[in-house]
């Protein structure tokens, strides 16, 4: 496997990547960085179309719904347009007070009305509905969790990477929830450090990836009918 090419518009972290899907050949890619740099890619060419600045510092995550881009920025959202334009600002209320540690793991799911979130060091997910956000719908703990780093949507399932304990030793974990019944159907453990990513490929497999004292990629099979395979 090697790179095709590096894209180096970016001067600090990249915190996330998301895909404009309002088409069924999406055209752009928007990536962002911690200091609130927003670039959008052309995905043909590769070109930078545009470039904004969030008046904003450390933004967490990005997710894109109805044409516009939602910013976790500390324990806010702030929803703006593919120009930049802030919108709207909402405040997450009932939520974890006096932690100097931001908002992680956004996720959008419009099709339930509803918003998943965790906080640095945390190990438990918060539920919101997307209507309003005064209060979470739900707070979910997960077991032998000493910290969430990163989530995805595959299917009707909520894959929640981070760091946990197997046996009495502190291992890298992705737990696997069922989003309906809100309840964990597996844990994995296939990295011996924290996991830091996750992506999705076509729903069929998950990619984990590993901390730094490791650096490897897991790849997992994701089969209802057979369960959960290590690749």
């Amino acid at each position: 496997m090697s790179c095709n090419k590096q894209l180096n518009d970016h001067r600090f972290e990249i915190v996330d990547i998301v895909v404009d899907n309002r088409e069924s050949l999406p055209s752009e890619v928007y990536s962002c960085s911690v200091d609130g740099t927003v670039i959008a890619w052309n995905i043909s060419t590769l070109k930078v179309n545009r470039r904004f600045q969030l008046p904003y510092k450390t933004v967490t995550s990005i997710q894109f719904y109805k044409n516009r881009l939602w910013c976790c920025i500390q324990d806010d959202i702030v929803v703006v347009t593919t120009n930049g334009l802030v919108r709207q600002k909402l405040k997450l209320q009932n939520v974890p007070t006096g932690l100097p540690t931001p908002l992680l793991c956004f996720q959008l799911f419009p099709e339930r009305d509803e918003a998943w979130a965790s906080w640095s060091g945390s190990s438990e997910l918060l539920i919101w509905n997307m209507e309003d956000f005064s209060t979470p719908l739900q707070k979910l703990s997960l077991s032998d969790c000493s910290e969430i780093t990163c989530a995805i949507k595959v299917k009707n399932q909520m894959w929640v990477g981070g760091r946990g304990f197997s046996h009495g030793k502190v291992k890298g974990k992705v737990y696997v929830v069922d989003m309906e019944r809100r309840l964990v159907e597996k844990e994995l453990v296939g990295h011996p450090d924290v996991v830091k990513s996750l992506c999705s490929a076509e729903d069929r497999y998950v990619l984990s990836g590993g901390g730094k004292e490791e650096g490897k990629i897991a790849i997992w099979q994701v089969e209802e009918s057979l369960g959960f395979q290590f690749v």
